[in-house]
């Protein structure tokens, strides 16, 4: 009938550039007697684009073909489907899973039209990244200067972080264990030997909280953590071991407590709530002078910035901008917090300053669904389109594989990772940030091997500990969330810690310290592999991904660039599972699991297999 993701009905699939010609053709059972064939386009305000399909000949002896042409002009999102005039009256043909055609939907597919200039960094493609929480990596032992003093350092780096609320019932997050940008250069050999070729740091900013997410000022390093000298040896010392760094650009808001605000005074008599002519104070949104004001999610230490201040986004991207200034220091790129709360007008400029200041810079942006059709504040957002981020952190890929792993359907979560693939231009799906877990999510080994938290509290939560067999079976888990994870089209990234075996709920649980010399070692031996395996093989650099297999629970997928293939197969359940694959593999080189026989290849309970081979 149609399928969006066949060549033989619509050439080329995926995203494409303007001007390209777009080549549609369905087949049709003669039975329905088909007068008219019509493909209704749109791109979501209402108005559409109607094209006739012409009858091109028969298919066999009960169908017949209708095609025709669509050349979108300029770049943008175009939605579609089909209709006819049948013996029935007319039917709406829709989009059904596995983009192929379902009689009645009223589900459209998707053209995603980019721009032609689109480029996204070379250095990031085929690479491993690795997040840091900054304060909880590790610490040098290096002493701090200028350090606040309402700040309280544990004791031990073994305690756990603070979670009850202070004696007035505030969470303050003022606790901190003492990681530092001198430690994290310290471990710059570790990070090497698991492959990682990229840092993203949570924010290193001066800031009042061990989160940092507060902003105090953008342009000075955390005291807690070291100067801007210690920042540029980091990066320095990482390039050295072709090792870029990523910075956490946080420009929805500020920090209440900062240079910029100063609502607690702690910068003196200036700022835009304590003076009303502050240079400071058009940054900010006020219904009543200074303490009613527009802040972020309602949290009144957090101020929203207006992004299209002339003077704000100067300060943040302008040529003596926050952006070219951190870059110039040794940064290869950011990524932006809360990017659905960027305005399209603030992110182009700041794309902008990135690439002047350094045209291989990253822009990556925390968007959590489909990034290419995401609406936000009533407007349909147009980050991928090639004016505005690079990349973005891949929750939908991280629903698939947690949900693969732990039992949900191969075949509905095969489904969500083909619709980004086919949603995305290819220079986006190269750089996609592939995790599991970030400081936002549960750790991936209690989503995998703990009681769901649902609704219980931080007293909860701070109790939770995975018991020996259950904590068994999630690192079970691990290795087939990991060995996808690495595989799947994009860049995995690492959460500090998950490859030693670290456990937690949410925030504050799941931002613990790293567990220097007591780390689960046969997992870590496992990640070590992982990225020797993707350094040895090109293929994971941009190479296509073919699915195979996808059924219950067992999936198998291919990735090839034509000249070197990769078999990755997966069996979610405790059982054992035969699926079928080409007999071509039963010849191939083994690096995981054994090789197929008979056109069958066994998987045991949670088993995987990695095949390789040069492709034909």
């Amino acid at each position: 009938m149609f399928c969006s993701r066949d060549p033989v009905y619509r050439n080329p699939v995926g995203a494409v550039v303007p001007g390209t010609k777009v080549h549609f053709k369905i087949t049709v059972e003669r039975e329905k007697h088909c007068s008219a064939v019509r493909l209704v386009l749109s791109q979501g305000a209402g108005t559409c684009l109607v094209l006739g399909l012409f009858w091109c000949g028969m298919n066999g002896y009960d169908r017949e073909w209708w095609e025709c042409d669509f050349v979108p002009s300029q770049p943008g999102l175009w939605f579609y489907h089909f209709e006819m005039d049948t013996a029935d009256g007319r039917i709406p043909l829709g989009r059904s899973n596995g983009g192929e055609a379902a009689f009645g939907s009223t589900e459209d597919w998707q053209i995603t039209v980019y721009s032609k200039a689109f480029e996204t960094p070379d250095w990031l493609a085929g690479g491993i990244l690795y997040q840091i929480f900054p304060d909880r990596f590790f610490c040098s032992g290096t002493p701090k200067r200028h350090v606040p003093q309402d700040r309280r350092l544990h004791a031990s780096w073994e305690e756990q972080p603070q979670w009850q609320p202070d004696a007035d019932g505030e969470i303050t997050n003022q606790d901190y264990f003492g990681g530092d940008l001198k430690g994290i250069e310290e471990k710059l050999p570790y990070l090497q030997s698991l492959g990682v070729t990229s840092i993203y740091l949570n924010p290193i900013f001066e800031a009042h909280s061990n989160h940092r997410y507060n902003t105090a000022d953008y342009s000075k390093i955390d005291p807690m953590l070291g100067t801007e000298a210690d920042f540029r040896a980091l990066c320095a010392a990482a390039k050295q071991k072709e090792i870029r760094i990523l910075l956490d650009g946080v420009f929805s808001h500020t920090g209440s407590d900062s240079i910029y605000f100063n609502r607690n005074g702690r910068y003196g008599d200036g700022g835009a709530y304590r003076q009303a002519d502050s240079p400071y104070r058009s940054w900010y949104s006020f219904s009543h002078w200074p303490d009613r004001y527009d802040c972020w999610w309602g949290f009144l230490t957090l101020p929203n910035t207006q992004k299209t201040d002339p003077g704000f986004c100067n300060y943040i991207n302008g040529e003596s901008g926050i952006v070219r200034k951190w870059l110039a220091a040794g940064a290869s790129g950011w990524r932006l917090d809360v990017a659905d709360e960027l305005p399209d007008p603030f992110l182009q400029a700041l794309r902008t300053a990135a690439k002047a200041e350094a045209s291989d810079a990253l822009v990556l942006g925390e968007v959590w669904e489909d990034a290419s059709n995401k609406c936000a504040y009533g407007k349909r957002r147009r980050y991928l389109l090639g004016d505005q981020l690079d990349s973005v952190m891949n929750y939908p890929f991280r629903d698939a594989v947690l949900g693969f792993v732990s039992g949900r359907d191969a075949a509905q979560m095969l489904e969500t990772i083909m619709r980004i693939l086919e949603h995305y231009p290819p220079q986006v799906v190269r750089v996609l940030m592939n995790h599991i877990g970030t400081h936002d999510t549960e750790r991936a080994l209690t989503v995998l091997a703990g009681e769901p938290a649902g609704n219980r509290g931080r007293a909860w939560q701070s109790a939770q500990k995975l018991s020996d067999e259950t904590r068994k079976a999630g690192l079970r888990k691990m290795r087939l969330a990991s060995l996808m994870q690495y595989t799947l089209p994009g860049v995995p990234c690492i959460y500090y810690g998950d490859e030693a075996g670290m456990e937690g709920y949410r925030d504050p649980f799941n931002r613990g310290t790293y567990p220097w010399g007591q780390e689960e070692q046969p997992l870590l031996d496992w990640y070590r592999t992982l990225g020797a395996l993707r350094r040895e093989n090109p293929v994971f650099r941009e190479g296509s991904f073919q699915p195979v297999f996808a059924a219950g629970n067992t999936m198998a997928y291919c990735r090839t660039d034509g000249v070197h293939e990769v078999l990755i197969a997966l069996h979610a359940a405790d059982c054992e599972a035969k699926i079928p694959v080409p007999a071509c593999w039963e010849t191939s080189q083994v690096k995981l699991g054994s090789l197929p026989e008979n056109g069958m290849l066994s998987l045991p309970p949670q088993g995987y297999a990695w095949l390789e081979r040069r492709a034909e």
